[in-house]
């Protein structure tokens, strides 16, 4: 006997209520395990599906690969019924599956959908009548309509199709942005709020009541476009004030004017005005990529984003003119580029996290390779740093002990762990692309 929709939706949101409701998480990443972990502080029984079989053994033992989330936060998921998996087929015993996978660019700076493509493709022909499928990966607007739904449903092989309204039966499709912060200790995850869109009110509905039940607010808006335009609009905001600030330190150097020192009087002003900072580039998964997948999007309605496009390229020349600098600054001391030795303070994209993603470090020292420099970093987050998507560097961290070694000492990564004022003391030359050594007057500091 078919149970009639309106109770089938009762049923589900009464189990989320109840927390008798399955979740499952498709990538254990930066995005999908801190998620795991709220709903399994609220008490629900989550899975997280990965295809690396490295992290799935590491959860499963109790253990955790990211550093601010720690062993203990794992184990203590895992009283709760949390595990990981790479099984597939286990989907079907799922209420709801939130796919948090990446979505990075190509080699022509174009969209790379395949990492969401291929987990819809994976989820497909598990899907059971009732369940709630909701992407979270940062996408252009169109990408839950126009790709997810319909892999969706081609793949699924009892024929289920997405439930628009209260009158159809299927599964359910939600778009929900992810809105991680590595490294923000200031806000707590559960207090940022969650915009829902969905194919149709009650995909909205439900997805609303699974983050209601471990985000403090929800944020339902019309369609899953609005939510994925959503996303993109909070992180091109924020790409191009900074390529602003970038560009104005270009000038201010020319001038000979202190740009951090003009952000701190301009901050001053109680209104109108939100302090934004320079630096060697821009990394992460969101903020440098979503400028690109915008422009490429309004190209499809014969539109070219120009004003986003060159907030893209402002940014993404910023590890050359960090290079450029270190090539000024080491001449201006008498040591070519050439044969020289450079230090690489901090890898990571942003202080204090374990992440590479898109890392303007990764670009630098490629770039000082090329010149024909012998280049060696120092992160406390990164014992080894080896291959990845676009970089292939194998290299070991270097002691700090060995600055005096060196002819000169990038800092990129501005870690707190860091002494600054005796790396000063220690090196020969520094290029201080962060600011981290305000108000210190040594000859042989160059900042840019």
């Amino acid at each position: 006997m078919t149970i009639p929709l309106l109770d089938r939706m009762a049923e589900i949101k009464h189990k989320i209520e109840t927390r008798e409701a399955r979740i499952g998480i498709v990538g254990m990443g930066y995005v999908g395990l801190p998620l795991a972990l709220l709903f399994s502080e609220q008490r629900f029984s989550v899975t997280g599906f990965d295809i690396d079989s490295s992290k799935v053994s590491t959860l499963n033992r109790g253990g955790s690969y990211i550093v601010r989330i720690s062993a203990a936060e794992i184990q203590s998921a895992q009283k709760n019924g949390f595990t990981a998996t790479a099984d597939y087929g286990l989907i079907a015993q799922m209420d709801a599956v939130i796919i948090c996978v990446p979505t990075p660019l190509d080699e022509y700076h174009e969209p790379d959908l395949s990492y969401v493509t291929g987990t819809v493709q994976a989820i497909a022909p598990h899907l059971k009548e009732g369940q709630l499928v909701i992407l979270e990966s940062t996408t252009y607007p169109g990408t839950t309509e126009e790709i997810v739904v319909p892999l969706l449903e081609k793949g699924n092989p009892s024929g289920l199709r997405v439930a628009r309204d209260a009158s159809t039966s299927g599964f359910y499709v939600a778009f929900s942005p992810e809105r991680e912060d590595p490294g923000n200790d200031t806000v707590a995850r559960q207090d940022i709020p969650k915009v829902v869109g969905g194919c149709g009110p009650v995909a909205r509905d439900l997805a609303c009541a699974v983050y209601a039940s471990i985000f403090n607010r929800t944020v339902p808006v019309s369609s899953p476009a609005v939510a994925e335009m959503t996303k993109l609009l909070e992180n091109i905001y924020r790409c191009v004030n900074i390529a602003l600030v970038n560009e104005l330190k270009q000038l201010c150097m020319r001038m000979d004017i202190d740009l951090f020192e003009v952000i701190d009087a301009a901050k001053t002003k109680p209104f109108g005005f939100q302090a934004f900072y320079p630096g060697p580039g821009l990394g992460g998964h969101c903020i440098p990529i979503d400028p690109f997948y915008l422009s490429w999007r309004a190209k499809r309605f014969d539109f070219h984003a120009r004003f986003i496009e060159l907030a893209g390229q402002v940014n993404v020349s910023m590890p050359y003119f960090v290079v450029e600098n270190v090539v000024e600054a080491m001449s201006q001391h008498g040591k070519p580029l050439l044969g020289s030795n450079i230090l690489i303070l901090g890898v990571a994209y942003k202080r204090d996290i374990d992440d590479l993603r898109e890392s303007p470090a990764l670009t630098i020292i490629e770039l000082l390779q090329k010149r024909g420099a012998h280049v060696e970093y120092n992160d406390p987050f990164f014992a080894f740093v080896g291959s990845g998507r676009r970089y292939d560097l194998n290299m070991t961290c270097t002691p700090l002990d060995r600055i005096p070694e060196f002819d000169c000492v990038v800092i990129v990564t501005d870690h707190s762990q860091y002494d600054y004022a005796g790396i000063v003391k220690e090196a020969k030359l520094v290029v201080d692309t962060r600011n981290a050594t305000k108000g210190m007057t040594d000859a042989h500091i160059v900042r840019c």
